[in-house]
């Protein structure tokens, strides 16, 4: 088994085409054809991380931060990125990050697994993205599978949001067995799909059909809302958050004396997602990162609750561990012993 096919699984879950624009999801350090031996899962690729898999004969870290978000202009190890990056490829360690398409991910996703910690029900992405295309075309069936794999890999959503249907295609006078395939797509992966249709169809000049589509990809997007089964006082909620997500501190407005029923949440940074979470009627918001005076936009008209970004992201590694254990059981997959929280509290 190669790295490859691990990220390739990961993408089908979370594909990179779901990230958001300044993300740098993907394979940063290594060759995807490199014979897996093990992998240790984290959210961030610290040295400590490097070293961790090192010691236990593991060629892969998945991370969920990227290590690098911007261009590297030298690598001599003057900070801490280019220092793991020199570390990962002395020692063939391959770096890995699966970031906000795991953030936008409504099945499997972060937020996904904050909800199931709560114990939300009836969850929903709270802000579906938009802007899908829709692709029709035909091509003949001994080229179907192929094309279909290669659409999926540039980006168009997953199996279960495709459509092929059987038919015979009349061209030149002739008849042929024919796939019609119609799939969605983010608008701003057009660009790989025509690559992917002009690469694997076989036909020079295939006949494909583009439109705009003005439904929300409820499958895909950031934050997520759902509700308690039992309301609940906003004190008790919030003594009942802390040991879920198994933490020691929530910064959180001033508490109204109402029960909270529906709750809005977004893994790590999410204070541009609280208008949405008010305007469905959230009780409560839980995200990280809330800078001093953003507390003042709850307004009294719901509380916020900053729980910390490494606390509202940690059990992504469980999450990720699952998801990879479930399917495959050649490997080893480790979660990383390091604690990665540059935060430390008195």
């Amino acid at each position: 088994m190669k790295i490859k096919d691990l990220t390739n699984y990961l993408e089908s879950i979370a594909p990179t085409a779901h990230q958001e624009s300044y993300d740098n999801a993907g394979l940063i350090v290594g060759d995807p054809n490199t014979p897996l031996k093990g992998v240790v899962i984290c959210l961030d690729a610290t040295e400590e991380v490097i070293e961790e898999a090192m010691k236990k004969k593991c060629n892969l870290v998945i991370a969920h931060h990227p290590i690098v978000f911007k261009g590297l202009k030298k690598l001599n190890g003057k900070n801490y990125v280019e220092r793991v990056i020199i570390k990962a490829i002395k020692n063939d360690v391959a770096i890995y990050a699966i970031h906000t398409n795991l953030d936008n991910a409504y099945h499997q996703g972060v937020n996904a697994k904050i909800a199931e910690k709560i114990g939300l029900i009836n969850t929903r992405i709270l802000v579906p993205k938009k802007n899908l295309k829709k692709l029709s075309l035909v091509t003949p069936i001994v080229a179907s599978d192929t094309l279909r794999g290669a659409l999926l890999k540039a980006g168009v959503e997953s199996e279960q949001s495709s459509y092929a249907s059987v038919g015979v295609a009349h061209q030149n006078g002739a008849s042929k067995a024919a796939v019609k395939i119609e799939v969605l797509f983010q608008a701003d992966r057009e660009r790989a799909v025509l690559k992917a249709i002009h690469n694997h169809h076989p036909l020079a000049s295939p006949t494909y059909n583009i439109q705009s589509v003005e439904n929300n990809n409820l499958r895909v997007g950031s934050g997520m809302i759902g509700e308690l089964e039992v309301p609940i006082h906003e004190k008790p909620f919030l003594k009942q958050l802390k040991r879920e997500m198994e933490i020691n501190c929530i910064r959180h407005t001033k508490l109204s004396g109402r029960k909270i029923s529906t709750v809005a949440v977004c893994g790590g940074s999410g204070s541009f997602l609280l208008p949405h979470a008010k305007a469905q009627g959230a009780d409560i918001f839980i995200t990280a990162d809330y800078k001093y005076h953003e507390f003042f936009d709850a307004d009294n008209q719901i509380v916020i609750a900053d729980i910390g970004h490494y606390e509202s992201e940690q059990f992504t590694i469980d999450l990720l561990f699952e998801i990879i254990t479930n399917k495959f059981s050649n490997f080893a997959a480790r979660c990383t012993k390091v604690n990665t929280n540059p935060i430390k509290y008195l």
